[in-house]
């Protein structure tokens, strides 16, 4: 990051929002599956949605946000897949008490105190991902804790809530969703502000994962798990970071966000320093569209030939801060063209302290400059090439945001990017947001509920530790891997379905040393789904293919998403040989190298094996070809004299 940073000193703390989606039969409010559809929609419909005022009569400001972004929707739908209860158009049925019951499972399992009964809310959200204009959460279980090496991490909510749909395209004012995923289960736990270091938050989330993974009722992949993250330092402001993805990039993002705050309150001491006050932070927005007629810029030639109007806004005494890098690669400059995108629909911004840039030359700056009436040696002036009411509406978001700086930290929503840094999401919603269901009956949580969970909780991972040793023979460093791992659950159902059939030991290998040698090489074994390992197993045990054919069937499968292990088998050519074919090939190698055993003997081993695998890899055991190979030259060797 540049710059070494004790984030205890810095006063870090940080809160995980953890969503995982639960392996159900039927949806949270219907009776349709937990599938996800690749095919278009069979029935598709469109919609607009609108922000109403909560019963307190106050009109939530991340829902006013995404309407004044003027989009409407269009919903896929499907004929086996989806219902009216997605659509919005039949009342959702009773909350799913499969899902519940996994909750419960899951706050016991934390320590949580499960509520005495359970209320579903709607939680407004008119970003289109909801039907509905909300999304319907109920909260099963209030307070608990989990232990890391360094603190008890505090459990605040664990809630039940529909997931939402998936987002398919977006094309101007059109946003595409798919509705296979609206309403699948998602159990939502909330830590405290616990967590004080990026290391941390990666480990107490891995923890949580591992938890719920133990409960064997999660579903897997890209997509199925997604942490937020509550992220501040001391002087900051609470930042809630959206969709982060893969668990690997938890403790960059978190190192990431801290770091923008600290150099965001950098930036406004430096500011202060210089004497700016909020009220010298003027919207003036100024025509200067004149001053570029002959610009030989191709990104202000091509606004112009579409008669669009080129404004400039001078943000006094920011000379050089709209340069300063607050993430990798993300400047001042950054947070402001994203202002500017969202609150004026714009392309994007050009500032003075990147110029000369895009074409743009001294001599237009310093004509921009004498324009403005500016200073060249303290202020920053910001132009933005659109319609002109746009660009008005995207000047007024980076006056408004400029002004900020003399604050600090705005308190907002941002979305994780791939390489962890952050970006403008949108306001953060307030408590107007939320109020009661009417259309679904609350349901008593009792004490015999209770314990009939309690009485068939998952094994805890010291049990499963000394079960995996004892019974399934696995040594204890790859038992204690197996424990932590994200194949967990299906490992352990695996063992189960191939019990007798195929060994433990390989299905842990598999999970813990073939998939880790395939990522390392490159291969995208996210791609890979949980049917294929089952599929693989199958064939092995029925003698279709060898063990040493798994990974070359894995790869090919992780680069040919959808595909079938049958396929893999017959594009790679790796159908399993009889005896009697191996004999052949293994008899053929010896007769080609019978110098080599004459002068070696049974010395010639290694050499004979090494061409015999070389043809014989993925198609047979290598155990049996060695077993062939030692034979066939002693036979050899007996028949020589």
């Amino acid at each position: 990051m540049g710059e070494k940073i004790d984030f205890k000193k810095l006063g870090l703390k940080v809160g995980l929002e953890l969503h995982q989606q639960l392996n159900t039969k039927h949806k949270l409010f219907c009776k349709c599956p937990t599938k996800l559809v690749e095919e278009k929609g069979e029935f598709n419909f469109i919609r607009r949605l609108r922000p109403t005022r909560s019963e307190l009569g106050e009109v939530d400001i991340a829902a006013l946000f995404e309407w004044k972004r003027g989009r409407y929707y269009l919903y896929e739908s499907y004929d086996n897949y989806t219902c009216l209860v997605e659509g919005d158009e039949e009342p959702p049925h009773e909350l799913n008490r499969e899902a519940l019951e996994i909750a419960l499972t899951v706050a016991l399992l934390l320590n949580s105190k499960p509520v005495d009964e359970v209320h579903v809310m709607r939680k407004i959200v008119i970003d289109g991902s909801n039907t509905t204009g909300f999304q319907r959460t109920a909260v099963v279980a209030l307070g608990g804790y989990l232990e890391d090496e360094e603190d008890v991490i505090r459990i605040q909510t664990i809630c039940l809530e529909e997931d939402a749909a998936r987002k398919i395209a977006e094309k101007g004012a059109e946003v595409t969703y798919r509705l296979d995923r609206l309403g699948i289960p998602l159990i939502e736990i909330a830590t405290g502000p616990d967590i004080h270091t990026p290391e941390q938050a990666e480990r107490v989330a891995y923890k949580i994962g591992q938890l719920l993974r133990i409960t064997g009722k999660v579903k897997r992949g890209l997509g199925t798990i997604r942490q937020d993250l509550n992220i501040s330092i001391e002087g900051g402001e609470k930042i809630e970071v959206k969709g982060v993805q893969k668990l690997e990039l938890i403790s960059r993002v978190v190192a990431y966000e801290a770091l923008r705050q600290y150099r965001l309150l950098k930036i406004r001491d430096g500011l202060k320093k210089r004497g700016l006050r909020e009220e010298d932070i003027a919207f003036k927005p100024i025509d200067v569209t004149k001053i570029f007629e002959k610009t030989k810029s191709k990104v202000l030639r091509r606004a112009l030939k579409e008669r669009k109007k080129i404004l400039a806004q001078v943000l006094p005494y920011f000379k050089g801060i709209l340069g300063i890098e607050l993430q990798p690669k993300r400047r001042f400059g950054t947070e402001l063209a994203e202002y500017a995108k969202f609150w004026g629909g714009v392309s994007g911004i050009i500032h003075t302290d990147e110029l000369p840039r895009y074409g743009i030359t001294d001599s237009e700056i310093r004509m921009l400059y004498e324009y403005c009436k500016a200073d060249p040696e303290k202020d920053a002036i910001v132009i933005v090439a659109d319609r002109e009411d746009n660009a008005r509406e995207a000047l007024k978001a980076i006056v408004e945001r400029a002004k900020y700086a003399l604050k600090g930290v705005p308190k907002e929503t941002r979305a994780a990017n791939p390489d962890g840094t952050t970006r403008y999401m949108r306001p953060q919603p307030g408590a107007a947001r939320m109020y009661p269901e009417t259309d679904v009956p609350p349901i008593e949580v009792t004490e015999e509920w209770l314990e009939k969970i309690r009485e068939k909780l998952p094994e805890k991972p010291e049990q499963k530790y000394e079960k995996f040793v004892r019974e399934y023979g696995l040594s204890k460093d790859l038992a204690r891997l197996m424990i932590k791992s994200y194949w967990l659950d299906l490992f352990e159902k695996l063992v189960e379905k191939f019990k007798g059939k195929v060994s433990p030991v390989l299905i842990a290998t598999t999970f813990e040393n073939t998939l880790k040698a395939l990522k390392g090489e490159g291969i995208p074994i996210e791609n890979i789904r949980d049917e294929v390992f089952e599929e693989i197993l199958e064939k092995y045990s029925e003698k279709t293919m060898a063990k040493e054919a798994i990974p070359k069937i894995l790869a090919w499968i992780a680069r040919n998403p959808g595909k079938t292990v049958e396929e893999a088998i017959k594009v790679l050519k790796i159908e399993r040989l009889t005896l009697r074919d191996v004999e052949a090939i293994v008899e053929e190698i010896i007769k080609d190298k019978r110098e080599l055993i004459k002068a070696r003997r049974e010395r010639a081993f290694g050499a004979i094996m090494g061409l015999a695998m070389s043809k014989l890899r993925g198609k047979v055991d290598g155990k049996t070809v060695a077993e062939i190979v030692k034979k066939k030259i002693n036979e050899y060797l007996r028949n020589i004299g």
